[in-house]
């Protein structure tokens, strides 16, 4: 049977006219749902990723506002802006673009949005809340993860699935988000040993460890679900952590571009209008 293709965009576009009717909703109360992103230097890759999260708000008809620190900026002067974002009540939410320079202490960062309006999980409360099962806390690339499987009817009631990376906005959302759906899940890193045979007993991979075609096809049994969180960058183009080869072996599998990165902006419009 040839493998399912789990592209991005039909799971976007089933979430986008029930995120804008809320939008809608709120406009005529008289609220403007407004995403605030806050930028420190001028890091290419976050401003490609700010520009296109602009475009989707704007597709939902909400608001955006941009507050670009200078890269000589101090952690205190971040946490001087997310404080008056905090208490800005035009603002619905707020996005520090991560990764922030080294000198930023990100963790302070995250720790000074406050809970309501941090966008991606970035606030230690969050963090709990989503640890205690409430899921729509979660960062947006694991609830990407998540919407991409039940879209396409995957399965995951009792299925074994392997998460390999161990971040806070990846890796271990999307590993607690599983066990919501009852799966039991390792979570692999750099330090676990005998990696592929963990792999070849997986339903489910999501792969998130920002390493080129990392799963080979060997590595993959037949019929599991490939799901790849991995946006690399190399001379042949952009690719994902798993080597397209292994996407015959799979039963379903998400393309790289085109998959989980479309969903992603997505589910931060979802978190704009959580509390709507």
């Amino acid at each position: 049977m040839e493998p399912i293709r789990m592209a991005g965009k039909p799971v976007a576009d089933a979430y986008r006219a029930q995120i804008a009717a809320k939008v809608a909703a709120a406009k005529q109360k008289g609220i403007t749902v407004t995403l605030a992103i806050v930028t420190v230097g001028h890091d290419p890759a976050s401003f490609v990723y700010r520009n296109r999260l602009l475009k989707t708000t704007e597709s939902i008809g909400a608001a955006h506002r941009c507050v670009e620190l200078p890269e000589t900026a101090s952690t205190d002067d971040v946490l001087a802006a997310i404080g008056k974002l905090n208490d800005d009540a035009s603002v619905t939410g707020i996005l520090p673009m991560m990764p922030m320079p080294r000198h930023i202490d990100s963790q302070a960062v995250g720790a000074a949005l406050a809970p309501a309006k941090d966008m991606d999980c970035l606030n230690p409360v969050n963090m709990g809340a989503l640890l205690m099962g409430d899921g729509r806390r979660a960062a947006c690339t694991p609830r990407a993860c998540l919407a991409t499987l039940k879209h396409y009817g995957i399965a995951m009631d009792g299925k074994k699935a392997v998460v390999l990376g161990r971040s806070n906005v990846v890796g271990k959302p999307a590993a607690l988000l599983l066990l919501q759906e009852n799966c039991t899940v390792t979570i692999c890193h750099s330090h676990t040993a005998d990696l592929p045979a963990i792999l070849q007993d997986a339903d489910i991979i999501v792969a998130a460890m920002g390493k080129a075609r990392f799963v080979k096809a060997d590595m993959v049994r037949p019929g599991a679900v490939l799901v790849d969180v991995g946006i690399n960058v190399t001379e042949q183009g952009i690719c994902g952590d798993i080597d397209p080869a292994a996407y015959a072996k799979s039963r379903a599998y998400t393309p790289v571009p085109g998959g989980i990165g479309t969903v992603s902006n997505m589910m931060m419009m979802d978190a704009l209008t959580r509390g709507l």
